[in-house]
Order: structure tokens, then sequence, then C-alpha cells
């Protein structure tokens, strides 16, 4: 492989060349987009336009073999499924190379159990992740676990063991 810096550029930039995208190839630009999620900002979800490699502050997710570029705020949650892994918006579901731990270090901070700065999103299960901001509303379930709709209509199971801190979060006892 072949690193090259080359300055004068108003933007930072990165393009991946490669003889084939495959699975290898593939999992280094999402690990590239992991690094440059941590230090950027978001936009819109977009399909990547020509010479994009990816897109500074935005997760990257795979739908009907093309890559995406997903903002955080579009995002709804963030699931585990038989070892694949996927983000879910109010439009589509995209699957994503990252694991859930790398999305929560993204989403929520290097340190998930105490964020450096007040994130949208929280961890609600072992395999999910929520937006907290598309929550639109919660009530009580069995054993003190937590059943909340989001904006779309979906309903999602908040574990007994993150139900508190959620609770908390949004100021209810």
């Amino acid at each position: 492989m072949k690193v090259e810096v080359q300055e004068g550029s108003t933007q930072i930039g990165l393009v991946i060349s490669c003889p084939k995208l495959n699975d290898e190839v593939r999992d280094l630009a999402s690990r590239v987009q992991g690094l440059c999620d941590q230090w950027s900002g978001a936009g819109a979800a977009s399909a990547p336009d020509s010479g994009t490699a990816f897109s500074p502050g935005k997760l990257a997710g795979e739908k009907d073999g093309a890559t995406f570029f997903i903002d955080r705020q579009e995002v709804l949650y963030c699931d585990t499924v038989d070892k694949r892994y996927f983000i879910y918006t109010e439009a589509d579901v995209f699957e994503t190379r990252l694991k859930l731990y790398e999305l929560e270090r993204l989403l929520i901070g290097p340190d998930a159990a105490i964020p450096s700065a007040p994130s949208d999103f929280f961890r609600s299960s072992k395999s999910q992740l929520t937006n907290i901001q598309k929550i639109a509303s919660l009530r009580p379930d069995f054993n003190g676990r937590l059943e909340v709709v989001l904006t779309n209509g979906e309903r999602l199971i908040v574990s007994r063991q993150y139900a508190k801190a959620l609770k908390e979060r949004l100021g209810l006892k």
C-alpha cells in the first residue's frame, strides 16, 4: 500500500485507489470513515458522488451494493442481528461494517459510560444504540424495561440495565 500526502489543498480529503472494490477495501474505507467521524460534524444522507471515497462526519452504510453516507441526525437507531450491524433511518436500513462498539464510540464518545459531551445517542440494550432525539414517547414495560416509540412509529425496548439511565437523562424519576 502506498500513502502519499500532498500540500496546498483547501480541504482535507482521502481517495482510496484500488484495482477492484472488495471487502478488504470497504473495511478500510469504513475504518478511515470512523476516524474522520471523530473529528468532524455532520450533513444529510446521500449516495456518494463520483470521486468521493468517503464523507467526513457521516456514517458509512451499504444498501443494494452501493455505499451511502448517513448524517448522524438522520439515524433512528443502530443494532446488531446475527453478527451483522445495521443503521436505521426513517426511510432506509443500511448495513455497516462498523461493529456496535465502534458505532458507540463514534456516536456517544470514547468512554460511553462517561461521555465527554452530551450525545443524542444512548445504549438501549446490549445490541442496540438509540437516538434520544427520535423518541416520540415511552412507557414502562415488564420487569423494569421501557418501551419507546420512535418518531416513525417503530417500537423498541430499552433493557432494564439501561432504562434507569435513560429516565435520569430525560429528567424522569
